[in-house]
């Protein structure tokens, strides 16, 4: 009598754990629709973590996963009318959302480091042909250095590659001479392919 009751006792657990899950997880969803910022603060602290293990493990950075993450959660929250509980669960729809942010991220960080490459094309006339390794290895270099240029070197630089304005253009934007900007990029275009080179070096000496 008694071994019967210690075997079937530690079943109950197993079988409820999942069904009060489900509950909760449709409670948060009803609160979701509803608009309730406790819930969907619950529905961060739920999901967050995957979001953004999701994020850096497609990305490799842990900065533009927290980005992807912060604009995952926006975006349920925006959304939140689209999503329908009949078509899946809630944890399944930011999944959902999170690929496609993942995907907007990728796309937004080639779209950044051809800029950087016309860039380098610019710098010095034509690129040597190099292997697609050391291509990626190259772009990754130039927007790293990109950032680190003094404000207004990286100023002119990016209206002119981020927005494809002349040094005209770029003078009338920001109120400076035509002499400075075109010194500006010169300058930062230079250093651009000092830190281009350092890097090729220090390939080859590895």
């Amino acid at each position: 009598m008694n071994t019967h009751t210690t075997t079937t006792a530690p079943v109950r657990p197993q079988v409820n754990a999942p069904l009060s899950e489900t509950l909760y997880e449709d409670e948060l969803a009803r609160g979701l629709r509803a608009a309730d910022e406790e819930a969907f603060a619950a529905i961060y602290r739920r999901w967050g973590a995957l979001v953004h293990t999701m994020a850096t493990r497609s990305l490799g950075d842990t900065h533009e996963a927290e980005d992807v993450t912060q604009q995952v959660f926006i975006g349920a929250w925006r959304g939140r009318a689209g999503f329908h509980p009949e078509r899946g669960p809630l944890g399944a729809w930011l999944v959902g959302i999170t690929r496609r942010k993942i995907v907007d991220a990728l796309a937004a960080r080639t779209r950044r480091l051809n800029l950087v490459d016309a860039a380098a094309h610019r710098a010095d006339g034509p690129r040597p042909e190099v292997s697609a390794p050391d291509d990626v290895l190259d772009r990754i270099v130039l927007l790293d250095e990109l950032a680190r240029l003094p404000r207004q070197q990286r100023e002119v630089l990016g209206l002119a590659f981020y927005e494809d304005l002349t040094q005209t253009q770029i003078a009338e934007r920001t109120g400076m001479p035509l002499g400075t900007v075109k010194s500006h990029a010169r300058r930062g275009l230079h250093r651009l392919r000092l830190a281009l080179e350092q890097s090729r070096v220090d390939t080859a000496a590895a």
